[in-house]
């Protein structure tokens, strides 16, 4: 990762009767995009709403764009973040979406009703019709032109392409492509839609109960986590401790031995070394890796 973080989350908590978030700690790097993939109830939307200022932390600190967001008088940073929740309120229902546009961009000096117009057009929106009347979908069409027209330097978005239709969510692919093409915007968002983290994240971050379990380089995480087949009987009197990388290892069947591994070559040259011939393979997607991560961290937390 570069030097330059867009968000610093060091040692937050956020208590609440029913759930507890964190201890987090968090760096998230200018210019790439930064995916949290995690079930639902992880904590990721109350991790957005905190770097916002909409709840507070009752314990740590948090800076975006290099600004701490416990300074009440320093909120120029805020111009410069734009954010699409994964739900809307409904005390928006009854406005237009042409009225909630033209109250929103009074407040962004930068503010570009071109693009704003190229984004509703590329998604087929009519900003006419009131926001209570427009579908899921069509709802984060619109906040999506309204957050991008004013070309915020931090995203944040919150299942992003929740109620799109295949067109759409290809159109929103190549738009934020070209968003971040310039090198100087960052995107944090949370998603369980596998496709979209692999097209779009440099960085991915696992999260299960309001707990980190690790940030890795996307294409670095996908190419080690591997599945790896074995004859039980070559494995039988090696010192297994020793598999670099070894996660889990289990009965396959007639004999065999299923290895998951996390240092996928590192594995494969340790079997090398021991004579033992790796009869199959297969990368592990996100999914898996996610439940292998959740599994270990129950197994840390009965230790």
């Amino acid at each position: 990762m570069g030097n330059e973080m867009a968000i610093h989350i060091q040692e937050v908590e956020l208590r609440r009767e029913r759930f507890q978030l964190g201890p987090l700690s968090l760096e998230v790097p200018k210019g790439c995009v930064t995916a949290i993939v995690g079930p639902n109830g992880s904590g990721k939307s109350s991790t957005f709403r905190m770097l916002l200022n909409l709840i507070k932390p009752d314990k740590g600190e948090l800076s975006v764009l290099g600004h701490s967001i416990a300074n009440q008088k320093d909120t120029g940073w805020k111009n410069k973040i734009g954010y699409v929740p994964e739900l809307f309120g409904s005390h928006e229902d009854k406005l237009r979406a042409s009225d909630k546009t033209d109250f929103v961009r009074k407040w962004y000096p930068n503010w570009d009703v071109n693009l704003y117009r190229e984004i509703l057009r590329m998604f087929e929106v009519d900003d006419s019709i009131k926001l209570g009347k427009m579908s899921k979908g069509t709802r984060r069409k619109y906040e999506f032109a309204l957050v991008l027209a004013h070309r915020p330097e931090l995203l944040l978005l919150d299942e992003p392409s929740s109620g799109f239709d295949p067109l759409a969510w290809r159109s929103m692919m190549s738009f934020l492509h070209n968003y971040m093409n310039d090198g100087e915007r960052t995107i944090l968002m949370a998603s369980h839609i596998v496709d979209e983290v692999k097209r779009l994240a440099d960085y991915i971050v696992f999260m299960v109960q309001g707990r980190i379990l690790g940030m890795y380089e996307k294409d670095e995480l996908l190419s080690s986590w591997h599945m790896f087949y074995v004859s039980g009987s070559e494995l039988a009197g090696k010192d297994a401790k020793s598999m670099p990388g070894n996660c889990v290892m289990e009965d396959a069947g007639c004999g065999n031995v299923r290895i998951i591994t996390r240092q996928a070559m590192e594995t494969e040259r340790w079997c090398e070394r021991e004579n033992i011939e790796i009869m199959g393979r297969q990368a592990l997607n996100l999914e898996d890796i996610l439940a292998v991560l959740i599994e270990q961290d129950r197994q840390h937390i009965r230790a």
